[in-house]
């Protein structure tokens, strides 16, 4: 209830419970940490299945389980209603400045009606197909940022020992092919000591057990995948499971004895 309070002020009505919420709501978004927190609070006994209004609109924006996405659709379905999932991506940033990606999953009609709404929020936004495919493509892209921050974890600490000049080195770098949205957005938050979350560890690696237990359903190997995953839990296990992604350099320095970053660490 506290996190509702400046929205309250601004002129928001507060709701007790995920039903209050949807009841006589056209549209219904949801955005929380885990597969579970979603199943409760659309299945729960005061959840938004509970009390939603046929022709409604319920969009989950969590990173969740594609199952658990066509579940909510089918769900919704039988309560003549209609379920989006659209899980986004850029961060803390891209929540702030309105330009986050949006990846969305389920009916066409749901999604054109949805659209302006989710512009209000993104920048790209891009329907995927049936229920549980914004789910998929959210998978796609943390399995694509999983390289992506190991790659930058390792240069950061390779380029401090051999004595490169860490600042100019991201500046030249960003302007080249390895540019990145994390090296630009996170690797100065690294040399400045900020290992606070934009995004947490605990839930980078929610997304990447998600990920892994849909590639073995499919038959898939995905050794980079697995070893970062592998990474980000000894991160976690050293009680930096509440720091921001970029905190796995952390992880990678303490593997040769190296603890400049960590002297960094503002905590």
């Amino acid at each position: 209830r506290s996190k509702t309070e400046k929205l309250i002020a601004q002129g928001a009505t507060g709701c007790n419970s995920p039903a209050e919420a949807a009841r006589g709501s056209d549209f219904v978004f949801s955005i929380v940490g885990f597969p579970a927190d979603v199943r409760e609070v659309y299945f729960g006994s005061a959840g938004i299945l509970s009390a939603v209004k046929p022709g409604a609109i319920l969009v989950d924006m969590t990173t969740s389980e594609p199952t658990l996405a066509v579940e909510i659709a089918e769900a919704a379905e039988d309560k003549q209603a209609m379920a989006l999932d659209a899980p986004v991506s850029g961060g803390d940033v891209g929540a702030r400045e309105a330009k986050l990606c949006i990846m969305v999953g389920g009916p066409q009609e749901a999604f054109e009606a949805t659209l302006p709404l989710f512009r209000l929020m993104g920048k790209t936004i891009q329907h995927f197909g049936g229920p549980g495919a914004g789910q998929h493509t959210k998978m796609v892209n943390q399995i694509f940022i999983t390289g992506v921050m190991i790659g930058l974890c390792e240069g950061l600490v390779y380029g401090h020992r051999a004595g490169l000049p860490l600042e100019e080195l991201i500046q030249t770098l960003s302007t080249g092919a390895a540019n990145s949205w994390s090296l630009q957005n996170l690797a100065p938050r690294c040399l400045a000591g900020n290992f606070k979350p934009g995004f947490f560890v605990e839930h980078f690696i929610k997304d990447m057990g998600i990920a892994l237990a849909e590639a073995k359903r499919m038959n898939l190997s995905l050794p980079g995948l697995a070893l970062v995953h592998q990474m980000y839990l000894a991160l976690q296990a050293q009680g930096g499971g509440r720091k921001g992604t970029q905190a796995l350099l952390l992880a990678i320095e303490r593997l040769s004895g190296l603890e400049h970053f960590a002297g960094l660490d503002k905590r």
